[in-house]
């Protein structure tokens, strides 16, 4: 029996990084999806209807036309993509090609990913997860610091360079930065680059930024939106006086590892504990929530 859907189409989209306009064509034209009615009449998806876009998405990316891609993710019910799963099989090339140093293999992994998925999915489902498991096995000795340095750098390339021109347009602005001694910031550049991705022009100064630096700017260029991040409490709490003052010169969200509810109180802040792509949802938002009810 298949089981009751009960996601909606942006749920949906949020989980595959499809969009709602092509999801509801491929229903359309496919068949692909077959959606419950929830009681007000909305369509609501299950999680087989996740497992046949990502089945679709996965021959997609081997070259398969649309229509084809969608009769076998119909004819396998969407449990197993043909060439199997796309994510999944991304990840362990993307772990081995850069445990072994190859910028080559790494590069074309992520090159296919883009082409089949949306930048928000790349990162939520595939970069992110393999940096946290990259510093798990860092930390148990099972990644020599060799392989962790080429790595990060090899992802932080690719990146900046999905970020490139991120400081340009006329959408809400943010000033992303890490405090002092804090040098962990993958996190931070793929929830600059998911901002990008709804409309925020980024100001980015990354790394070891001394916070008389970031309450400076935060008064000449009045963004919407300060983001410090940092991999440890110790970070945040050697600056908190220097925080509050930050605080007072524009809104500010602490946000990483290092980052806690506590904190953020004691700093006048508010606390984004969510994961980069999500985070960015949240602040965005929040952002337009507030811009609607101010009168």
């Amino acid at each position: 029996m298949t089981e009751a859907g009960h996601l909606r189409i942006g749920e949906l989209s949020r989980r595959t990084g499809v969009s709602v306009d092509l999801l509801r064509a491929w229903e359309k034209r496919y068949g692909l999806l077959d959606p419950d009615r929830s009681d007000g009449g909305f369509r609501l998806y299950s999680d087989d209807d996740v497992a046949r876009v990502r089945s679709m998405q996965a021959h997609l990316a081997d070259g398969l036309a649309a229509a084809e891609a969608a009769r076998r993710a119909l004819e396998n019910g969407g449990g197993e993509a043909a060439a199997g799963d796309l994510v999944g099989q991304s990840k362990r090339e993307l772990a081995e090609a850069l445990a072994s140093f190859s910028e080559g293999r790494a590069n074309a992994v992520l090159d296919r990913l883009l082409g089949a998925l949306s930048v928000d999915a790349v990162l939520a489902e595939v970069v992110l997860p393999y940096l946290h498991d990259l510093g798990e096995a860092w930390a148990r000795g099972e990644a020599t610091v060799a392989q962790e340095h080429f790595a990060s750098n090899i992802v932080r390339g690719r990146m900046l360079g999905l970020g490139r021109g991120w400081g340009e347009g006329s959408g809400p602005h943010a000033l992303l930065a890490c405090p002092p001694q804090e040098q962990h910031d993958l996190g931070l550049i793929a929830f600059g680059v998911a901002l990008r991705n709804r409309g925020w022009r980024i100001t980015y100064l990354g790394q070891d930024t001394p916070l008389s630096t970031l309450e400076h700017e935060a008064r000449e260029l009045e963004p919407d939106s300060v983001v410090l991040s940092a991999s440890a409490p110790e970070r945040l709490e050697d600056v908190l006086l220097d925080l509050a003052k930050l605080a007072e010169a524009a809104p500010l969200a602490l946000a990483g590892a290092g980052a806690s509810a506590e904190l953020a109180g004691r700093a006048g802040a508010t606390l984004l504990a969510d994961d980069p792509v999500s985070a960015a949802e949240r602040l965005t938002r929040e952002l337009r929530a507030g811009a609607r009810s101010r009168p």
